[in-house]
């Protein structure tokens, strides 16, 4: 199936989607501790970038940022790989494709979510989540 007739898409059915589950919980706790990582390392990175241009850049946790930001991307690539969207890394957001009569939509779950139980337009994100009914099944 296209979408925006350039980028071709996965879509999901919602068993297919749910089936994702405990794999996508898995690699998102990975992006999100990954993250953070990140994040407390930022000040010093910073610091060691701005000393850069003055010759002197290096820093004590360069190797070990690396290895975060390589954990990282590995796991948010192996998210995009499997066709799901990845909208939102602190939360562990995610959006499936699928196809609700011929249009598609998103199933929306995100990590401390048991279930997909969600859904929302394309152009509505988050903010316009509507329950699953029946017609999903």
């Amino acid at each position: 199936m296209m979408y925006d007739d350039t980028e071709e898409i996965r879509v999901f059915t919602l068993n297919e989607a749910r089936s994702l589950i405990p794999r996508l919980r898995n690699l998102l706790t990975r992006v999100v501790r990954e993250r953070e990582a990140l994040l407390d390392m930022r000040v010093e990175i910073d610091l060691a970038r701005a000393k850069a241009s003055e010759g002197g850049g290096g820093t004590r946790v360069g190797s070990a940022y690396l290895a975060r930001l390589i954990a990282f991307s590995e796991a948010v690539q192996e998210i995009e790989y499997l066709g799901v969207h990845l909208k939102d890394f602190r939360t562990g957001l995610v959006d499936f494709p699928y196809d609700r009569d011929g249009r598609i939509v998103y199933l929306c779950w995100k990590l401390d979510e048991e279930e997909i139980e969600w859904w929302h337009e394309t152009d509505a994100g988050f903010a316009g989540r509507q329950p699953l009914s029946d017609e999903f099944e």
